[in-house]
């Protein structure tokens, strides 16, 4: 690491992160509605994007600041097991295809602004919207987390912030500004902030990948090199397990963990409340079948984006924290000018999926907690105010968790997360399809599923942590090790089959369902769906085709 703070990485990042900043509060002018007051502007956009607005927010979405430094950190660790996030991302498109569309429709004709408006009106319970709220809520939180994590590294390896004796005020203030002026423009603009800055932030990543890809392995002698090396570290023994510390591929042992890891990751990446802000902020159906066709470029990017992890080794970064490898590495390798450029990606890489998560979450409270159980005659305008408010609140949540607790533990805590929204799927994806399963079983499911995937991953031990050391666990009565979040959503949906059966035997009320059968195919155009595009939206600029 260099000594000191590297002024000229320094300066190029702060130009970039001014620039995005004044586009977060430009952003707010940017399709202008007559009556912003509303979730739907705030929260959505307007409902008012096209194909490649939408593409590239739910790309700022989904490829995080977590993919810049978490996947590559995996492989730095692990070896080939950190690339279960390339899979995922493959599976889970296909999957999306069969229900996104399915799901915008249903929303765009009741406006439904969240995936709990939907649960409830599908099965007529406000107790299992409340679950899935809740859900959506506390996996949110760790994932917000991570992106700051990704900001901090970024500031330690420049240099800012000064040292581990420096007093945490001084140390923590940059990641603070940083906070301050996110949830300033998130605020003040909404998901149009997000929408806006995405253009730069992917710019910036296919920019920095690009460059990377080439540039390194040419100074590092080539990927045979770099395999040989990162092949030779990984076979060292490991003096307390006695066995190789990784490897180029994973072990016949860890197969099973790989493979699950893999799957429940992708069931549920769309669960998430961030990933249906986006979804449901496009214009038409055809927008999110459109975007499930082309996202996958994405994946191609992160494939090459976790070559860096191998590049890592092979270049000898050493470091504590091997959340701090890759940025250490574009220390090391790059020119000071384009160390900046790629940290400006990985820091704005943080700012957009946090923004949007942030939105999603206080959607998530306004419309599922606020008004349907503390004022349910609350007005559009007292919902815009509460949504704005409970984001800030989400935001100094995630931010005391960053400065609170080892920063190590965050990819581990945003796992956990993801063990806890896929429970939320049989409520959802479930009902996009059938009103069979009864709504009392369905939180029964999610019940089963949140106390053992919580329970299960408490008492997984790692060399730095007693409890919630990882998401993989033995998988009851097969004796493999495996997902412990798939585990727990098998047991969910065994739970809800059997409980259906069961209280539909006893015809137990059902609760009222208001959707109808040609909801789920209705597209903008059609008659009696609730969805009206601001004066301001028609043939504006970068509104997609």
């Amino acid at each position: 690491m260099k000594d000191g703070v590297n002024g000229v990485a320094l300066a190029v990042f702060i130009f970039f992160f001014v620039a995005v900043t004044v586009m977060g509060f430009l952003a707010a002018r940017w399709r202008r509605a007559e009556n912003e007051a509303t979730l739907d502007e705030w929260g959505l956009g307007g409902r008012s994007f096209g194909t490649w607005v939408t593409w590239f927010l739910l790309g700022g979405d989904l490829y995080t600041a977590y993919t810049f430094v978490a996947v590559p950190a995996a492989i730095y660790a692990a070896g080939a097991s950190g690339f279960f996030a390339v899979p995922y991302t493959i599976l889970v498109y296909p999957l999306i295809f069969t229900f996104l569309p399915r799901l915008w429709s249903v929303s765009h004709k009741h406006g439904y602004v969240t995936t709990s408006d939907f649960v409830r009106g599908r099965f007529g319970s406000k107790g299992l919207s409340l679950a899935v709220a809740l859900t959506g809520i506390l996996a949110t939180m760790p994932y917000i987390a991570l992106q700051l994590v990704g900001i901090q590294a970024v500031l330690d390896v420049m240099g800012v912030g000064g040292g581990e004796n420096t007093h945490w005020f001084v140390k923590d203030l940059p990641l603070l500004i940083a906070f301050a002026v996110l949830a300033a423009y998130t605020y003040s603009s909404g998901l149009r902030a997000p929408a806006l800055i995405a253009f730069v932030k992917d710019g910036l990543i296919y920019l920095v990948i690009a460059v990377a890809i080439i540039y390194i392995p040419i100074k590092l002698g080539g990927f045979d090199d770099i395999f040989a090396k990162a092949s030779e570290a990984f076979a060292q023994k490991n003096e307390a397990a006695g066995k190789p510390v990784a490897g180029l591929a994973p072990g016949a042992a860890g197969q099973w963990g790989y493979a699950t890891l893999a799957l429940g990751s992708a069931l549920a990446l769309f669960m998430y409340p961030h990933s249906i802000t986006a979804t449901l902020s496009s214009r038409s159906r055809e927008v999110i079948r459109r975007n499930t066709t082309i996202l996958p470029l994405y994946s191609l990017m992160l494939g090459l984006l976790a070559l860096l992890g191998f590049m890592a080794i092979a270049a000898g970064i050493k470091v504590d924290n091997g959340q701090l490898a890759i940025p250490q590495l574009f220390e090391n390798m790059f020119p000071d000018w384009f160390a900046g450029v790629a940290f400006a990606a990985i820091g704005i890489g943080a700012l957009v999926p946090a923004a949007i998560m942030s939105i999603a979450a206080a959607n998530l409270f306004t419309r599922n907690i606020y008004k349907d159980f503390l004022k349910p005659d609350a007005t559009p305008e007292q919902e815009t105010k509460v949504s704005k408010l409970v984001s800030l609140l989400v935001k100094v949540g995630a931010l005391a968790f960053v400065l609170t607790m080892d920063k190590t533990v965050a990819i581990n805590f945003q796992l956990l997360g993801g063990i806890w929204i896929l429970q939320t799927m049989p409520a959802l994806v479930g009902g996009l399809f059938t009103r069979w399963f009864h709504r009392w079983a369905l939180i029964a499911g999610w019940a089963v599923g949140m106390v053992y995937g919580t329970v299960a991953a408490y008492g997984v031990a790692s060399p730095t942590q007693k409890h919630f050391g990882g998401s993989s666990k033995e998988i009851p009565g097969f004796g493999e090790i495996g997902y412990i979040g798939l585990t727990a959503f098998v047991l969910n949906v065994l739970v809800v089959v059997v409980l259906t059966f069961v209280l539909n035997a006893l015809k137990a009320p059902a609760g009222i369902d208001e959707t109808s059968p040609s909801d789920y195919t209705a597209d903008a155009g059609d008659p009696g769906v609730k969805v009206e595009l601001p004066p301001a939206t028609v043939g504006a600029p970068g509104g997609g085709h």
